[in-house]
This record gives C-alpha cells, structure tokens and sequence, in this order.
C-alpha cells in the first residue's frame, strides 16, 4: 500500500511539474482561450462528453490544493439534529442552541439532519437538476448568458473571465426570493421543483436564524428582523467527471458571500472545509444538509461566527456530481447599511468592520478583487 501510494504521489507531482515547464514556455493567450471556450455554450459538461482526456489550459489551478495538509481523519463538521423544528421543551431548545453556536463560532459550518425538508423533495430537487444539466447542450444552450440582469442564468463560472484558473464546473443559478419567478420562466424540466425546494430551504433558514440570534443572546427574530432569509439564490451546479482532477478543481478555494448557506449534496461527494490549518473532507450523507456561514454573517456578527473557506475536489466519478446552494443574500434594491450588531459590541467588544451596502451586481458583501480575506477590506 505504502508503494502505490508513494508512485501516486510521484506521478502527480510528475504531471503539475510538466505542466509548469509547459507553461513558462508555450504562448498561451488566456483571454482568447476563455472567449473562444465560452462562446461555445456548451459549459463543462458539453466538453466533457466529448470523452477528451485531457482539459484545457485555462483549467489548470496554481493553488495546488492536494498538496496543502490535512488534520486527521477523526476531525469532522458538527452534526446536529433539528428535531424537526418542533422542540419537546426549553431545554431541548437550549442545547440546540448551544450546539448551533459552537458550529458557526468554531468551524462555520455543520451538517443538518432531521431538518423537516421532506426526503422525497430533496430526491426530486437533485434529479431535476441532474435532469438540466443532462438534456441535450442545445437545449442548454438557450439559457447560457453572463447578462448580469437576468434572473435565471447558466453558464461555466460566474467569474469566468476574472480567475486566475477556471473550475471544473457547470451551474444554473436563479434568484428565487424575494421576487418569486414563475414556473414558466425556469427550465421545464426543473422549473416545478425548484419553486418547491425553495419554499422549504426559506423555512428551514428562517429556523437556523432564530437559532442563530438566540446563540447570539438575541431576540430570536433578530436576524429575520435584519432581512437576512429575505433574499435567496439557488446555485445548481453539475461538476462533470474530470479526466484529469489533479490539475484542477471543481470550485477554487472561497467564502460565501452570504448570510447563511445551505448546500443539499449528491453522493458523490467532493466538498472540503478548512479548518486549523488544513482541509476537513465533508462526505455526503443521505438525507442531511450542510449549513455555513457566510461573509456577511460573519461581518455583522462581529467576528463571533466564522465564515470558514472551503473548495470541491474536481470529480472522479464517471458521472456528474449536482448539488443545490441556497444562497440567503441581501435583497435589492435597498439602502440598507450592514455592519456589527449594536448589541454585540461594547467596550471590549468595539466594532470591527466598516458598514457596507449589497452591491446591485452581485447582491453581495462588497469584495476586493483577487484578495483571499474577503472581509478585509472592510476592517476597520
């Protein structure tokens, strides 16, 4: 075992070296490659049923995830079971609670269960999106757009054109609250259920909220209160089986530019989070969903809950990985400032960020192009 596994080692390290040589003396004009790629419409997944073996430059990630550390195996998220949002007594209350604040102040994120979201919508919800991102790429094609004023979008990455390194990965993204569209305006083939899941995820999010603000010491409604359930992106992504995985991944390393997110996976897996200096694997269990914090839960929290970088691991599988991130977002068009919570600071406690607005062109906590601390700028 330990053999093959130092030959795996090797022969990865072999390859990221050829590719490095590779680059310093090719011609690779990035741009061109990202247009001529984009304007195909036919995202990942068309390329990838190509049956290429090997993936385009403008895939290759200098981050290098594989080999950053890794805590020990026996370090997982938090699980917490919901009891279905219907608590026996104040006690049982009260230990959610305290459970909820340990997740969110010591690794931003936990695994969900027993979340009252039914089982045979979360079924329904994954193969509808499977379902999209399957059908026939001219059928796909007739919602590919970067136009920034639509709703509904489909495309390969939103920051396509601005990342050091594309990823791996497909995603149908539509803005399902406040304003909620129409069934016939989403694809037919996912357009009912997602309507469906929606509703649900906004109710489970309302719950994690009145949690969130009573581990806060708050009035149980005060992050409902701030609009923070108010807005909501579903992100549907699709990561396609990877041919070459070691050279790329299925999302960068980031934050969630949100108040809370909450990501129902498949079984395939793929997601980590980092946590004390190194990346925490979180496998998919059947039934459960994870939830993190966001940027700017985060920001208006005081620090007090974290908003934990993560990525996904390009996909090995021969079939497509789908997963739904319901993004509760700042609603617009508002004026609405966010900053720390008054009745979290003190004098010990003093503010720590600047207020800031939604931008209108991404509906999130402003960020500093290419900075990895993506709070920082607002610090005060």
């Amino acid at each position: 075992m330990r053999t093959s596994m130092f030959c795996f080692k090797t022969q990865t390290e072999t390859k990221k070296e050829e590719r490095k040589k590779m680059e310093s003396t090719a011609t690779f004009d990035r741009a061109s490659e990202v247009k001529a790629f984009d304007q195909m419409k036919i995202g990942v997944k068309g390329l990838a049923d190509t049956g290429i073996t090997q993936i385009p430059r403008i895939f290759y990630d200098p981050q290098d995830s594989a080999s950053n550390p890794r805590p020990s195996s026996t370090v997982t998220i938090p699980t917490i079971d919901l009891d279905g949002g219907v608590f026996e007594s104040t006690a049982t209350r009260e230990s959610l609670v305290a459970k909820v604040k340990h997740a969110m102040e010591k690794f931003g994120f936990f695994r969900a269960i027993n979340h009252g979201i039914p089982l045979d919508t979360m079924e329904k919800v994954k193969a509808g999106i499977r379902g999209f991102h399957e059908q026939d790429p001219e059928v796909r094609k007739a919602f590919y757009t970067r136009d920034k004023a639509k709703k509904l979008k489909y495309n390969t990455n939103a920051d396509f054109y601005d990342a050091p390194a594309a990823s791996w990965r497909d995603t149908l993204s539509c803005f399902m609250a406040p304003d909620v569209p129409k069934a016939e305006d989403l694809p037919e083939i996912c357009g009912e259920i997602m309507l469906e899941y929606s509703k649900q995820v906004k109710k489970l999010a309302e719950l994690i909220l009145e949690l969130s603000s009573e581990a806060l010491g708050l009035n149980p409604n005060h992050l409902k209160d701030m609009d923070c359930a108010k807005g909501l992106l579903m992100l549907c992504h699709c990561y396609p089986y990877c041919p070459e995985p070691d050279l790329t991944l299925g999302a960068r390393k980031h934050t969630d530019r949100t108040f809370i997110t909450i990501l129902l996976q498949d079984h395939i897996g793929g997601l980590e989070v980092q946590h004390d200096g190194g990346w925490v694997p979180v496998p998919p269990t059947p039934g459960s969903l994870i939830v993190n914090v966001g940027d700017l839960l985060q920001l208006i929290t005081n620090d007090k809950f974290v908003s934990a970088e993560h990525q996904v691991l390009a996909n090995k599988v021969k079939e497509p990985r789908i997963s739904i991130a319901a993004f509760f977002v700042h609603p617009i068009p508002s004026s609405r400032l966010y900053g720390p919570i008054k009745e979290l600071l003190s004098e010990e406690n003093p503010p720590k960020y600047r207020e800031t607005t939604a931008q209108v062109s991404n509906h999130y906590v402003a960020r500093i192009p290419n900075a990895n601390a993506s709070l920082q700028h607002l610090r005060i």
